[in-house]
Formats: structure tokens, sequence, C-alpha cells
């Protein structure tokens, strides 16, 4: 048996006790089969990278946690959480883990900035797939921060991590809409950025609910007739 892919099934099962998940409920939100879990959480095998990425997603964990756990690299941990009602040591337990939960962040920030010094030139077919990845994998990883960020007292660390994160997800977001096969929700974020809207000023101008213009800007799907009212937003705000 592996040691690394014993600790990572290990570290696995302790999340998903905490967070109160089912191996059942996995299997049913299709993360991973039940089968699959047991194996992987008693260190008898190792799950495909497609289902690690998922199985972090519903753990609440950065993207490459699991993996950074089986090398034996410091990554946020699966704490078994406190007693209810415990506020003393619910306190403390965030507190302890947020440094760790930080160190987590910065590691994985140091995969996708690797992964971002290979996007190449806005103008390549290739660029907008790329970058449209990294830009999922950055929103992932500010949920995590920000939900740590919230938790921890006292704990600058996490914050810092979250301020990277933010930093760099509008960095990328600026260089993604410069590219001429943007995704609309890449050009409204530039376009309104540009003109320094907030994401309710620009949903005021074009006269649409914000939440339709923040399901655009992380690639979830919209009506037509909303998308053609983004369209002509980001036409106006392009004007001189």
């Amino acid at each position: 048996m592996d040691p690394g892919v014993a600790r990572a099934g290990r570290a696995v099962a302790n999340r998903r006790n905490e967070l109160q998940i089912t191996q059942r409920g996995l299997a049913k939100d299709k993360i991973i089969n039940a089968g699959t879990l047991i194996a992987f959480e008693k260190g008898r095998s190792w799950p495909r990278r497609a289902t690690l990425a998922k199985l972090e997603e519903a753990l609440q964990w950065p993207p490459g946690t699991i993996a950074r756990i089986r090398s034996g690299t410091p990554a946020a941990p699966g704490v078994t959480g406190p007693p209810a009602g415990d506020e003393t040591t619910e306190s403390l337990t965030d507190t302890v883990r947020a440094p760790l939960m930080a160190e987590a962040v910065e590691l994985a920030m140091h995969s996708i900035s690797a992964a971002m010094s290979l996007l190449g030139e806005p103008s390549d077919p290739n660029f907008t797939p790329r970058v449209t990845s990294i830009l999922a994998d950055l929103r992932k990883l500010e949920n995590v921060a920000a939900s740590a960020a919230r938790n921890a007292k006292g704990t600058p660390s996490i914050v810092l991590a979250l301020s990277s994160v933010r930093r760099a997800y509008n960095d990328v977001m600026a260089r993604a809409a410069r590219s001429p096969h943007a995704t609309l929700g890449q050009r409204l974020y530039g376009a309104r950025h540009r003109a320094e809207l907030s994401l309710e000023e620009a949903a005021a101008a074009a006269g649409l609910p914000a939440s339709f213009l923040a399901d655009a800007e992380v690639e979830r799907p919209i009506p037509d007739d909303v998308a053609a009212a983004i369209n002509t937003l980001i036409a106006q705000l392009s004007i001189g």
C-alpha cells in the first residue's frame, strides 16, 4: 500500500465527516462512486485526475490539495469539526486551521501561476479555453479562501492569501477580455471594469437583475435575450 495514498484517503475521509458529507451523497451527486471512494479512503486506490478535481470542490479544498497531501506537502487538512455549541473550541480550531489553509492557497497559486505563464498571447485561438479553465480554478480558490477568512479571527495570513487570489483573478480576467475570442462574461467583466462600474451598476444600466450579469461572468448559462442585452451594454460601454 502506498503510504501517500493512505494518508490522502484518511484526510479525505476526515474532511468528508467534518462537512457531514456522506459517501452516498457524493455518489448521488456524481462526484465519485461509492466503491471508488471507499477504496480510496482505505488507501487501496488513487482516483483519476478529473474525479479528484470534483472531489476537492465538494470538500471545499483548493485545487491540487489531495495530491499535495499524498506527496506530504503541507495542505488543508481534514480536521474533525468541534462539538456543536463550543464556540471557544470552534474559534481556536479556525485560528489554527487558517494558517494551514493560507499555505495551501499559496501552493495552489503557484500551480495556477505556472499555468498562466503558458497561456501565450490573447490572439492565440487556444488562449480563451485555457484562460477560462484558469479563471474557474481561481474562483474555486477564492471561495475556499473567503470562507476561511470569514471564520478565522486574528489570522492575517489567510486574508493576505485571499487578497492575492483576488488580484490574480482581476489581472487574468482583464487579460482574458483582450482576446478576440473572449467569452461574453470575460468581455462584460473587462468592459465594466474599464468603465469602473460595479456589478449592480452595470446591471442597472442594462436593465437586468445583477444575478444575470454574475452568472455571465462565471460562465453559467443565461437566456438568449439576456445575452443580447449584455452585448448591447458592452457596446455602449466601449464607445469612446
